[in-house]
C-alpha cells in the first residue's frame, strides 16, 4: 500500500507553518523597535480626533493616553461602532450612562447632548467624565478599566470580597474583563511610549 504523499506533505506542513508565524510575528515586534516613531504611530497605533481627546482629557483630569487606549479597544476607532447590549461610538458608551454623567453636571449639555452618541466629540467628552466619574470612586487604574467594562458596582463588589493578598486583576470574576484590563493597560503602555506627551503632539 503506498503513501499517500499529499497527505504527507500537508501535515509536514501543518506542523511547520505555527513555527513559521511565531517567527513572523517575532521578527516584526523586533523590527518595529528599530523604526521611526512617527512611521510606527501613523502603521500600529494611529489616533484620530487627537485634540478633542486632550481637551477633554484635561477638562476632566484623565490621562489622554487613557483614553485613547479605552477607544482602540473599545472600538478600534470606529466612531459608527454599537453593540448588541446597545452601546455607541468611540467609547461605547451606554445611553443611561451619558444620561447619568449629564445628571452630575460635569458635562456641558448645550454643547455636548446626550443623546447624540455617534457625533464623535460628544462620545469623547461623555466617555472622559465617565472615567473621571470612575477615577474618583477607585483607588488604581485596573480599578477604573474594569469598573468601565463591567461596572461601578461589580467592581466594588470583587474589592470587597478580595483578601487583600493578591492583585485587584485576579480577583476580577469575569475572565472577559480580566482580558479586558489586560489589552487596556497593553494600549496605554504603547500610546505612552510613542505619544509621550500629549496625543495630539507628534
Amino acid at each position: 500500500m503506498g503513501v499517500d504523499t499529499r497527505n504527507a506533505g500537508f501535515w509536514r506542513w501543518y506542523r511547520v507553518l505555527p513555527i513559521f508565524l511565531m517567527a513572523a510575528i517575532l521578527a516584526l515586534s523586533l523590527g518595529i523597535g528599530f523604526l521611526p516613531k512617527p512611521l510606527v504611530r501613523s502603521l500600529f497605533f494611529p489616533v484620530n480626533y487627537a485634540e478633542r481627546i486632550d481637551d477633554a482629557a484635561q477638562r476632566h483630569g484623565v490621562d489622554s493616553h487613557l483614553v485613547a487606549a479605552v477607544i482602540r479597544c473599545e472600538s478600534g476607532w470606529n466612531e459608527s461602532a454599537q453593540s448588541r447590549a446597545g452601546a455607541v461610538g468611540l467609547m461605547q458608551i451606554m445611553p443611561d450612562t451619558a444620561k447619568m454623567v449629564s445628571e452630575m453636571g460635569t458635562v456641558d449639555t448645550n454643547h455636548y447632548n446626550p443623546s447624540d452618541l455617534t457625533d464623535p466629540a460628544t462620545n469623547i467628552e461623555y466617555g472622559t467624565a465617565y472615567l473621571s466619574y470612575l477615577q474618583s470612586a477607585l483607588e488604581s487604574d485596573d480599578e477604573v478599566i474594569a469598573a468601565y467594562n463591567a461596572g461601578l458596582g461589580s467592581v466594588q463588589s470583587w474589592q470587597e470580597q478580595s483578601d487583600g493578598s493578591g492583585s485587584f486583576v485576579d480577583s476580577i470574576a469575569y475572565p472577559e474583563t480580566r482580558h479586558y484590563v489586560e489589552r487596556v493597560n497593553e494600549a496605554l503602555r504603547q500610546y505612552q511610549q510613542y505619544y509621550p506627551n500629549k496625543m495630539s503632539t507628534r
